[in-house]
């Protein structure tokens, strides 16, 4: 019984020290530019140059790990990462299951047609419309577009060449990862509307106060000193 205890209390141990208390691990999608986006292998973005700042304030060792948009709540919420960025909205939702940190950039959501085919939000509001699995657009357009029918994709890239094969009539995304897209492809353009807007938060695992002061204390900086918006700049193509 006492080699069980202590075989017991050994593993527990081991699984314990396994988390390196060095490093910051944030989660990311990387494939919403200007956020997040690779450029040369590396993952790079806006949110992942306020990661840094984070992550210096800590002294601690960033780590970025690109995953699924749609299981980044859960890998913040379980502890397998330390917290998430990837332009994520508040929404009740989400607050159940982490803690949201000051917002830190305001987005329109937008619709991405192709050209000369409609010039109004409301002629899509029937038709198919292409969404991120698990992003406010894919919430947004399953409650105010009744008529619609809703594709969800894991990528905007996915959602892209969807669109330009006439597989979806629209996208419903943010404007700034839109214009990115509109940019690289060729025939496809921005809708003038706004649909709605959101703000974009980091979430950590339910009561990480530590973390979240931190957080909140490098975004509230960087937003009075204007680095945000130099952010941005930086990693939007003209």
């Amino acid at each position: 019984m006492k080699k069980l205890l202590l075989f017991v209390m050994m593993l527990f141990l081991v699984c314990g020290c396994s988390k390196n208390s060095d490093e910051l691990v944030m989660v990311t999608e990387a494939g919403f530019a200007p956020y997040e986006y690779y450029r040369d292998g590396e993952i790079v973005g806006v949110d992942v140059d306020i990661a840094k700042e984070i992550a210096k304030e800590l002294g601690k060792k960033l780590v970025i790990k690109d995953i699924a948009f749609d299981s980044i709540v859960n890998e913040v919420k379980t502890g397998k990462a330390d917290f998430g960025a990837a332009g994520i909205s508040y929404s009740p939702e989400r607050a159940e299951n982490v803690d949201f940190s000051n917002d830190y950039s305001v987005s329109r959501q937008v619709a991405v047609v192709r050209e000369n085919t409609y010039k109004s939000v409301s002629e899509i509001m029937s038709k198919r419309i292409a969404v991120q699995l698990g992003s406010i657009g894919d919430t947004y357009v399953s409650e105010h577009f009744k008529d619609a029918s809703v594709v969800r994709q894991k990528k905007y890239l996915a959602a892209a060449e969807d669109l330009k094969a006439s597989k979806v009539d629209a996208i419903v995304m943010d404007e700034l990862p839109a214009k990115q897209i509109v940019l690289n492809n060729k025939g496809l353009v921005i809708l003038d509307e706004e649909i709605t807007s959101d703000s974009y938060g980091m979430i950590v695992k339910k009561g990480n106060k530590e973390l979240l002061l931190a957080i909140n204390k490098v975004i509230d900086r960087l937003k009075s000193e204007g680095k945000i918006d130099e952010f941005v700049l930086n990693h939007t193509e003209e």
